[in-house]
């Protein structure tokens, strides 16, 4: 048992970058993993890490060393996990990490259902729209747009469609745009978190142009630009899970649909191998293809009627 807490504590040194960080998931103090990491070294009489001040970097021997460990503590999770496949019902906490626009706008209205559904499980959620680190301390995240890190397996269950967007009050104020080119003379709000929503394209005859939006107003969080275009601020590129019920409210106005390039965006949930042989996990999964695969708001961005000029 010994030599698996050393082990565990190390793997989690190496995976969170710090002692302290691996002493939050551990539960334990920064001092008793670095105890567990030296007792491992003593005991393999080779030293697996190189301790600074500012860092901390893998010896060779601890490079072969966290490879290992990495396989056979997966493989114990993995039995243990086995074991809890015999279980007919779902139960235990299910850490899930969500962006603010899927959990605020269509999460939380189908929660009490899954609830209702499955009562001995219990939900922790992270509201994050990182995705450096997408399922950090996390059973399932769930993501909008594509996948990059090739170690996590993603499960597609709805799609979104991006478009572009301004308040009634804004474009009475500022002239209601004809052309891609006429976006030079307006607001438009940049999200900082995702730099890639800033590129609109647009169909130029056979051709597929870029605008890239620029403004005065920057904003960090999906949510937040959605309220500053309802208020007036700018103008919005966004995805229809985060902008459908304002535009069925009439506080959200498409614009040049004509013109803009749909972007089917996927939704998916995000987890890491192995861990979908979890029940409660699958029945999670399960629930969000059976609620969100033709959701009411996959309105298409291209479908919106054009305002009148």
């Amino acid at each position: 048992m010994d030599q698996i807490s050393d082990m565990r504590a190390f793997v989690q040194v190496i995976q969170r970058g710090s002692f302290s960080a691996a002493a939050d998931d551990l539960d334990l103090t920064p001092s008793a993993v670095s105890k567990l990491v030296s007792r491992l070294e003593d005991r393999l009489g080779v030293r697996l890490l190189h301790r600074t001040t500012r860092r901390l970097a893998l010896t060779p021997e601890g490079e072969t060393y966290l490879v290992r460990a990495r396989d056979i503590l997966s493989a114990i999770d993995d039995a243990e996990t086995e074991v809890a496949r015999a279980s007919t019902t779902p139960r235990g906490l299910l850490r899930l990490n969500s962006g603010s626009a899927f959990m605020l706008h269509e999460l939380a209205r189908e929660l009490p259902d899954f609830f209702a559904r499955y009562p001995e499980i219990e939900i922790e959620i992270r509201v994050t729209d990182r995705v450096d680190n997408l399922v950090e301390n996390a059973d399932v995240a769930i993501c909008l747009g594509p996948i990059a890190d090739r170690s996590l397996v993603a499960r597609r269950f709805a799609t979104t469609e991006r478009g572009i967007f301004g308040a009634p009050a804004y474009l009475k104020a500022r002239g209601m745009p004809k052309t891609p080119a006429d976006l030079e003379g307006h607001e438009c709000i940049v999200l900082s978190s995702v730099p890639s929503i800033n590129q609109w394209p647009f169909r130029d005859g056979n051709e597929i142009r870029t605008f890239e939006a620029r403004g005065r107003l920057v904003v960090d969080d999906a949510e937040a630009a959605l309220r500053l275009a309802v208020g007036g601020a700018g103008l919005v590129h966004l995805s229809d899970l985060l902008v459908g019920n304002s535009v069925r409210r009439g506080e959200l106005v498409p614009l040049l649909t004509q013109y803009h390039l749909v972007e089917p965006v996927p939704l998916s949930a995000v987890y890491p191998q192995g861990r979908h042989r979890m029940l409660k996990v699958r029945v999670f999964i399960d629930f969000l293809v059976e609620r969100f695969s033709d959701a009411p708001w996959r309105a298409k961005a291209s479908g919106w009627s054009r305002p009148e000029d």
